[in-house]
């Protein structure tokens, strides 16, 4: 007989200990004043809620790409020579995540993680030029049955930590979770032009693991 699952918490693991820390200060001051304990518990609402994770089921197809993470698209770039996937002609998707949406990382097919490349850098408002080559970065390539891929995982203005799950030689499945950015980021989706054909627009709004970012060519749209 198969043992039940537990129900995952529907908070991202990095966000306990600042909720733990929130909760703390505000038993150390209920004695003194309750009044004392509002800034503290409002600071562990708002944690609790950025770091929320919700559940969502396996993307149902595998011949589309799904959206990496939460958020608005900024746009569909057509690359000549993506340096992400050794120089090939490539698309590049732009997803940007506000300070309400959430900020888990997501594989957009199933495959297996190639490779995991963190590079330091600036910290610049997620939407602005140019900040996919200056600001502090993590690039994950996924080898899926179809082609390669990159998510790029860029640091904003207020984002600090870049969290990254897998390590290399790790299976991913699609829609599963591979890393989360703490605070405003941007997230973005490589795939080879040869591979598929984009599906969004820029202004679109799309969820992580759920919406389609593009379909694999000889597939029917």
């Amino acid at each position: 007989m198969s043992k039940l699952r537990r129900p995952r918490p529907p908070i991202a693991r990095e966000g306990w200990p600042l909720i733990a820390i929130c909760l703390g200060m505000a038993a150390l001051a209920a004695p003194l004043d309750r009044r004392l304990t509002l800034p503290p518990l409002a600071a562990a609402l708002a944690t609790a809620l950025f770091y929320r994770d919700p559940e969502r089921p396996a993307p149902p197809r595998p011949n589309l790409l799904y959206a990496p993470a939460d958020g608005r698209v900024l746009h569909v770039t057509p690359l000549d020579d993506a340096p992400e996937l050794q120089g090939a002609p490539a698309w590049r998707v732009a997803v940007f995540l506000s300070l309400l949406d959430v900020h888990i990382t997501r594989s957009p097919a199933a495959g297996v993680v190639r490779s995991v490349e963190h590079r330091p850098g600036r910290f610049q408002s997620a939407w602005d030029a140019g900040v996919e080559q200056t600001n502090e970065r993590n690039t994950i390539q996924i080898a899926t049955g179809r082609g390669p891929l990159a998510v790029v995982q860029i640091a904003g203005l207020v984002a600090r930590r870049i969290v990254c799950y897998p390590r290399a030689g790790s299976a991913v499945g699609g829609g599963e979770r591979i890393g989360l950015i703490r605070f405003g980021s941007r997230t973005d989706l490589i795939f080879p032009r040869a591979m598929a054909w984009p599906l969004v627009t820029p202004g679109q709004r799309v969820r992580g693991g759920v919406t389609p970012l593009a379909v694999m060519l000889g597939d029917s749209r």
